[in-house]
């Protein structure tokens, strides 16, 4: 048995990032977090008045426990960068099936506490003030947002599944990506992980999107132009999309002298 020291692994994290003077700046945080820091320490502390697993406590041994930043920096440390849940071993004393475990139980405390409101659809209130800033600020009434897909490249894919994310013109493993944003940046919809040799219609066609349209639960979004009533917004894509009612293609205008 490994005798790692977790409170002296506990001392070091915290003087690197957590003290009122850290030896990493913020900056840095960001960088290797992929988050601000203010936004961890909150996510760590709704965590941690919500589940009992992150909070501190003491093993079969009598020993303190990791605390809960310990236990959030292995899992962020992990979905930032993909590596290995072995690989903060001598950084943060942390054997591998701690680390795992630290991976797994955030997710679900994340998506427990959080899911409802980050990733819940518009509302029809919320369609209304949708429509309401981007009419404001790009003068396109009824324009529900973005949609686009993007290939995130899969750095510690293993070889096995290399095959299925892999496609010809990118030639690395990569995960596909669909989403929707409005002008806030505010996520509506994400799609992503299908495996094969895809592109943006591939995807759009297994997503999900528009299942709320056709099953007939989609909140009422209807706006008007020139006196015209539409019955639902629509979002703006490249040229590769279907010429749906739903999308609006951009296009280029010529100018003259």
């Amino acid at each position: 048995m490994v005798g790692r020291d977790r409170i002296r692994a506990n001392e070091v994290l915290m003087n690197d990032y957590f003290v009122e003077n850290p030896l990493y700046n913020s900056e840095t945080f960001r960088d290797r977090f992929r988050l601000p820091k203010e936004l961890f320490l909150k996510i760590v502390g709704d965590i941690e008045a919500s589940e009992g697993w992150f909070q501190e406590g003491y093993d079969a041994r009598g020993k303190p426990s990791f605390t809960p930043i310990q236990k959030c920096t292995s899992a962020i440390r992990q979905l930032a960068t993909g590596n290995p849940p072995d690989q903060y071993d001598e950084y943060l004393a942390m054997s591998e099936r701690t680390s795992r475990e630290c991976l797994q139980f955030f997710c679900n405390a994340v998506i427990k506490l959080y899911s409802n409101e980050f990733l819940r659809k518009p509302t029809s209130h919320d369609i209304s003030r949708i429509y309401a800033a981007h009419e404001a600020r790009w003068h396109f009434p009824g324009m529900l947002g973005s949609i686009d897909c993007t290939h995130i490249e899969w750095k510690n894919c293993p070889r096995e599944l290399r095959g299925a994310y892999v496609r010809g013109d990118i030639k690395r493993p990569t995960i596909i990506l669909e989403a929707v944003a409005s002008n806030d940046l505010w996520i509506w919809h994400s799609y992503f992980g299908v495996p094969g040799s895809n592109n943006d219609i591939n995807v759009l066609h297994t997503s999900p999107l528009f299942q709320s349209v056709t099953d007939g639960t989609a909140p009422s979004s209807p706006f008007y132009v020139n006196g015209r009533h539409y019955r639902r917004g629509f979002y703006l894509v490249d040229g590769i999309y279907p010429s749906w009612s739903v999308f609006c293609e951009s296009s280029l205008i010529s100018r003259r002298g």
